[in-house]
């Protein structure tokens, strides 16, 4: 519930930036506490720009969890390095995440080029330091700390939890006083429908190989409640090739089913319904390299 100090309650934007594959998503639901963000052990997978909305009585922070900074190889690729660089530009802060077990590699320092061509306020996440020992954690801050001025340096891990809420505490420092902008118990500005297409694709990356991960797309074709109060979806699976369909689908259709029993409790979970999910899988060659597809599917260049 927002504070009857309307003029002490601070709202702001906060991107989260991060080469593939270091977390990001895995710290939007862990801070959010519900799966919003796709998460997978394949890099790239995250291709809009989540808004995740976290809301306290003394003020709102509205998360853009942005995809994996990398070199793009198609116009999908270019879309997502787009948005990555535009939520720079929207932002009042910015999250910048690295993999502490990886350590610092040429993504990271290309990131942080880009980082210096901006003003607004860097928080340095180092994630991931359940996996290491506490004596290796302070080399690894005095190397970044040589490598840009951050505003904070906060080590954490996004999946066990640790030290999140010192991080959200950090952040509020650098919001403006300003309105709520979303309800208290919204969490996303998404629309159910892309937060489900996005959680069958999840199911999806989860399950196959590495022959299908960024060739596949989901878009939502129906949705809509029963008279039984049964959320009826209806799912057609994009992929590029006859081969890749073949796949998705598995021997007498195993694999689909089995994506659909995992993104059905997901879904479930998310909108508090029995849910019957009917899944179609269709081959649209080439997708990711035709603007109009890539439009049609929700991945506007702007």
């Amino acid at each position: 519930m927002m504070t009857n100090n309307t003029n002490k309650f601070k709202s702001g934007f906060v991107a989260i930036i991060g080469r593939p594959n270091v977390g990001k998503s895995t710290l939007v639901n862990q801070i959010i506490g519900q799966k919003i963000a796709i998460m997978s052990d394949k890099p790239q997978t995250t291709r809009n720009k989540i808004h995740g909305v976290y809301t306290t009585d003394g003020a709102q922070i509205v998360f853009l969890d942005t995809p994996g900074i990398h070199k793009p190889t198609s116009k999908l690729g270019d879309f997502m390095m787009r948005a990555a660089d535009n939520a720079l530009k929207e932002v009042d802060a910015a999250l910048f995440l690295v993999d502490v077990v990886e350590g610092l590699g040429g993504g990271d320092r290309f990131i942080i080029e880009k980082l210096k061509q901006t003003n607004t306020p860097i928080i340095l996440c180092l994630n991931k330091i359940d996996q290491i020992h506490p004596e290796e954690l302070l080399p690894i801050i005095s190397k970044y700390k040589g490598l840009h001025d951050f505003a904070q340096i906060v080590p954490i891990s996004a999946l066990k939890g640790n030290n999140v809420q010192t991080l959200l505490d950090q952040l509020v420092q650098y919001l403006p006083e300003g309105p709520q902008y979303y309800p208290a118990d919204q969490i996303t500005d998404h629309p159910e429908q892309f937060v489900c297409a996005e959680l069958i694709r999840e199911k999806i990356l989860h399950l196959t190989r590495e022959e299908i991960p960024h060739s596949v797309a989901v878009e939502i074709e129906d949705m809509k409640v029963k008279d039984n109060g049964v959320v009826y979806i209806g799912a057609v699976i994009y992929v590029e090739r006859d081969s890749q369909k073949g796949i998705v689908i598995g021997k007498k259709g195993a694999l689909l089913k089995e994506v659909g029993k995992l993104a059905r409790h997901d879904i479930e979970n998310l909108l508090g319904s029995k849910t019957f999910l009917e899944l179609w899988v269709k081959v649209k060659k080439d997708w990711r390299n035709q603007d109009r597809v890539l439009k049609d599917l929700g991945f506007k260049n702007d």
